[in-house]
């Protein structure tokens, strides 16, 4: 009698599925159960009609008690214990900041019974496994760039200055980045790395060039002053000023309009632009400026003690 009662509720009620249309290349199923008017509400559902194995026909209403309860939508689990979700929409960008402020508020006016436990997902904790990855990754990066710097000019002095300097580049994308309102986050992160990278790119350029311009004048041959020294540093700066500047003009072109941007993915875009765009104009003003400084006086020094030597460096 149960599974009458249930073939009763699945089909007249819910509605089965009893046959397909074919119509072309599209398929349609067709659906049979009471008209709404004899289940719209409990005194109709009670008058719906159950047939017995002895082929009577029985109210449900007297079968079944038919009532209203309200329960949950869907039943959660998590690691094997029941568990309930508790949704925040927030207006902030520092999801982390938020996380962190109302851990400590929760913690000061709230005492979990015991056998309950609370933890935070979504966003937050994909941030702090990107996080968790980035402590590992950013190292590895800055170690694989000074073994490329190393190993392009034979010296761990070079590359370890040409690494250090090359962080005055980045202030532009902090301030563009502090204009903008934008929080460290990960995509922020990201372009930073792809700032420094390309920092790195453009200074290691411009101290080759700077190396070809000395040692022409060191193959030359005779005494070797400190005007030397300095006229090759500027013959050098000045050969690499045209592709410099071709270089800022392209990579402006091309990240300039994702900050207006507003479709799909602008979110995450416009954090990584940012202090590439910003960086940009300082990295000009770095390589241009301040590694010729940097490599003059080095240079001037290792003329005093006598180290200054042919490269050998070329493009």
């Amino acid at each position: 009698m149960i599974g009458d009662v249930q073939d009763v509720i699945e089909s007249a009620i819910g509605g089965q599925n009893i046959t397909r249309t074919i119509e072309g290349r599209e398929r349609y199923p067709v659906n049979v159960r009471y008209e709404r008017g004899f289940r719209d509400n409990l005194p109709d559902l009670e008058r719906v009609l159950v047939k017995t194995p002895a082929g009577a026909q029985i109210p449900l209403g007297q079968l079944a008690e038919i009532t209203l309860a309200s329960g949950p939508a869907m039943i959660r689990d998590e690691n094997g214990q029941l568990a309930g979700y508790v949704y925040v929409d927030t207006a902030t960008g520092d999801i982390g900041g938020y996380v962190e402020q109302a851990k400590a508020a929760i913690a000061q006016g709230l005492k979990l019974p015991s056998g309950y436990t609370l933890l935070w997902t979504g966003q937050y904790e994909f941030q702090v496994r990107a996080r968790e990855r980035l402590k590992v990754l950013i190292p590895l990066v800055f170690f694989i760039i000074f073994m490329l710097l190393y190993m392009t000019f034979h010296s761990a002095s070079e590359a370890s200055i040409v690494m250090l300097s090359v962080v005055y580049a980045m202030t532009g994308g902090v301030i563009l980045q502090w204009l903008l309102g934008y929080d460290f986050s990960v995509a922020v992160w990201v372009g930073y790395i792809a700032l420094y990278g390309v920092a790195v790119q453009t200074g290691v350029v411009m101290v080759v060039y700077l190396h070809e311009a000395l040692d022409k004048r060191l193959r030359q041959g005779g005494d070797i002053t400190e005007r030397d020294v300095r006229e090759a540093t500027i013959a050098g700066s000045v050969l690499r000023l045209r592709p410099k500047l071709m270089t800022v003009s392209v990579v402006m072109a091309g990240l300039v309009p994702i900050l207006w941007s507003t479709g799909v993915g602008s979110d995450v875009m416009k954090p990584i632009a940012a202090p590439i765009i910003g960086g940009m104009v300082t990295s000009t003003i770095h390589v241009l400026v301040i590694t010729p400084v940097i490599f003059y006086v080095m240079k001037l020094r290792a003329l005093r003690k006598g180290r200054l030597r042919v490269s050998g460096m070329t493009l």
